[in-house]
């Protein structure tokens, strides 16, 4: 794969079944790279797979969140126009009969959770509601200041949300009315989800004083009427909750719940009853985490059983336990895979998955475990672009307490007897893991001749509570542990010299080191503290854990991740911050970072790369304007393509691989 394969992209997601389980609509994401945008349009397929995938909407601009009204007569779709950056617009489409798409309303914010009422007749979603600030019209600079009075008050990739509180919504399913207000501001609320009988909506939000200050999220019940009463809290701030769902009688309520008191804590499948509130934790004997990043959604009632997600040594798999508790949760759908996506209606089960291999595509389930793919969406770039496959081991974690899961990727073209070029390769969270999905950028690497290592350290999910934890901080006074850059910086070292050891065509004296955010992090600690790298990149990373905690878009969330506060403690905030280190690194270092990066603020690039250069070390720094922290995974087509040109430049003139020819103003053209 070279960057420029980054414009032939296709991405499978979303499934959703219409209730009678006959029919499967989903998204199709392609990438536009002359308009430098994506596209994306709701299929539909039978589930039986008798008749081939087809497209239900243009995909001219950004369709998405399919939803089947109750009757499976309609489906619901957002759109957005990238022309009107943030606006929205939420449609209704007959399917298999007559009739022509309605546009239900249109807002300047990005509809979201559409889901419509038991009846037929509405639909509630979230969005963003703009307070009075923005009706002085376009001009930032002709309105009003903006007044900080909490915590948490912008997000990345969202910008500014505390003069737009994400709120809740209803409007006429026919169009025949503008949608009212039924959750509102200042309160941020999210998993709008109808009752059975229709008069109330289930949400998450926290209304409580002070609300930022603790980040639990509670669940509340809302009537949908205009001017109806204040919302009322089913759960008293013990578990923060999200994404709630109804069972079909009306009487239990189940979501996801984790201690965000605690971090890391698994997210939890629980169930409520949903009008006393009592809670009941099933998952919790799996010791695992619930909530997958990304492909999160609230648990799918199931007859009397739920279905739910699970990450797992790089998996994830679909799993079901009995809502009542009374026996023990057991994986449905397992294998070498990532369940991306997962709906089921009709005696009909769906999901999107993704092999090391194979970009995500479309499957069902049937009663007897038989499963059916029902799309190659995939096929046609599969077949212009050979894969290198992961050779998957384990590594004995040096704490002795488990295996480290790892996985090396050689270059397919690599000739027998070529010592190869070595790149370790540091995921972000650091709670969330490297898993069992075809990864673009695993294959550019490969592409150019590098073999990558990569690995779930501890910190990483996958794997129990207490793996997860142990890079708490050691003065932290609950769940102590080794502080970052402890165990997980002594793990990845260690996953690095086993692959070293089981392959010799590795050459250990060209060996890179890379990572994003967290992984930035791990990869600025390892260069403060050992020489062995030829050459490292440190993208969107945290090179200064205390000003990060105030700099970023989660400012005043690291202390319930740390364990203690950069005010009570900020000698341990400075002492595992990559910064303290800056003058034993050698090793030459590219930084790349996002001028519009919320979550960790162009200030810690900008920290790293000022110290290096006041030092005369080899450093080079790289600003990608008008991005967020996602610029590898969602950020302009153009800028995706340049960044990994950009990586693959800097490491072929410092460890060996080849480097790609570029086209745009790089000093590499020059040449």
């Amino acid at each position: 794969m070279q960057p420029a394969d980054i414009g032939r992209l296709v991405t499978v997601s979303d499934p959703k079944v219409s209730p009678d389980g006959r029919m499967v609509a989903f998204v199709v994401t392609r990438v536009d790279m002359e308009k430098n945008r994506y596209r994306s349009a709701v299929w539909l397929v039978p589930a039986d797979g008798s008749v081939p995938a087809y497209p239900l909407t243009s995909g001219e601009h950004r369709d998405g969140r399919p939803v089947w009204s109750p009757d499976g007569r309609r489906l619901a779709f957002t759109s957005s126009r990238a022309e009107e950056k943030g606006s929205s617009t939420l449609h209704v489409v007959p399917v298999g009969g007559p009739g022509e798409t309605v546009t239900i309303c249109e807002r300047p914010e990005a509809i979201e959770e559409p889901v419509w009422s038991p009846d037929g007749t509405r639909i509630a979603f979230a969005s963003r509601e703009r307070t009075g600030r923005y009706a002085d019209g376009d001009d930032e600079r002709a309105r009003p200041p903006r007044r900080i009075d909490r915590l948490f008050s912008r997000v990345d990739g969202e910008g500014w949300t505390i003069d737009r509180p994400r709120s809740v919504f209803v409007v006429p399913a026919d169009g025949s009315a503008e949608p009212w207000l039924v959750a509102g501001g200042p309160y941020e609320h999210g998993g709008p989800v109808w009752a059975p009988d229709g008069t109330r909506l289930a949400v998450t939000t926290t209304r409580a004083k002070d609300w930022d200050l603790e980040m639990v999220d509670d669940v509340f019940l809302v009537d949908v009427e205009p001017d109806a009463a204040e919302p009322r809290s089913l759960t008293d701030r013990g578990l923060s909750h999200r994404l709630p769902a109804f069972s079909p009688d009306g009487m239990r309520i189940a979501a996801l719940a984790e201690n965000t008191r605690l971090i890391h804590s698994h997210s939890q499948v629980v169930v409520l009853d949903a009008r006393t509130g009592e809670e009941r934790v099933l998952t919790a004997a799996l010791d695992r985490q619930c909530a997958p990043f990304p492909g999160a959604r609230a648990p799918l009632w199931h007859g009397d059983d739920l279905l739910f997600s699970i990450e797992d040594h790089g998996d994830v798999h679909l799993y079901r336990v009995r809502s009542d508790g009374s026996a023990p949760p057991e994986r449905v759908v397992g294998g070498t895979r990532m369940v991306a996506g997962f709906d089921a209606a009709g005696g009909t089960l769906a999901f999107v998955a993704t092999t090391p291999t194979e970009r995500s595509e479309l499957f069902v389930r049937d009663a007897d475990g038989t499963e059916r793919r029902l799309t190659s969406l995939g096929a046609a770039f599969h077949a212009a672009v050979p894969v290198a496959a992961p050779e998957h081991f384990t590594v004995p974690s040096p704490a002795g307490d488990g295996d480290i899961d790892a996985w090396l990727v050689r270059p397919a073209d690599a000739a027998d007897g070529e010592r190869v070029p070595v790149l370790l390769s540091i995921h972000g969270g650091p709670m969330t893991q490297y898993g069992n999905a075809w990864f673009d950028e695993f294959q550019m690497w490969t592409g150019a001749g590098y073999a990558i290592v990569y690995c779930n350290p501890h910190g990483s999910t996958g794997q129990t509570d207490a793996w997860a934890r142990a890079i708490r901080a050691p003065e932290a006074s609950e769940v102590p542990g080794t502080g970052w850059g402890g165990i997980d910086a002594d793990d990845v070292l260690a996953v690095l010299d086993a692959a070293l050891e089981r392959d010799p065509s590795l050459d250990a004296d060209r060996v890179g080191v890379l990572g994003g955010s967290y992984g930035g992090y791990l990869t600025s600690w390892l260069i403060g503290h050992t020489d062995r790298f030829a050459a490292a990149c440190s993208e969107r990373a945290v090179n200064n854990m205390e000003s990060e905690e105030w700099s970023s878009d989660s400012a005043g969330y690291f202390r319930y991740e740390i364990g203690v506060t950069h005010l009570d403690a900020p000698e341990v905030y400075r002492r595992i911050s990559p910064i303290s280190y800056v003058r034993d690194i050698n090793t030459p270092v590219l930084i790349l970072h996002s001028e519009n990066d919320l979550r960790c603020h162009v200030e810690q690039a900008d920290q790293l790369f000022v110290a290096l250069r006041m030092l005369g070390k080899p450093v080079e720094y790289w600003r990608f304007p008008e991005e967020g922290h996602e610029l590898s995974r969602a950020g302009s087509p153009r800028h995706r393509v340049q960044r990994a040109e950009i990586i693959l430049d800097w490491f072929g003139r410092h460890v060996g691989g080849r480097r790609p020819t570029i086209g745009w103003d790089h000093p590499a053209r020059e040449a």
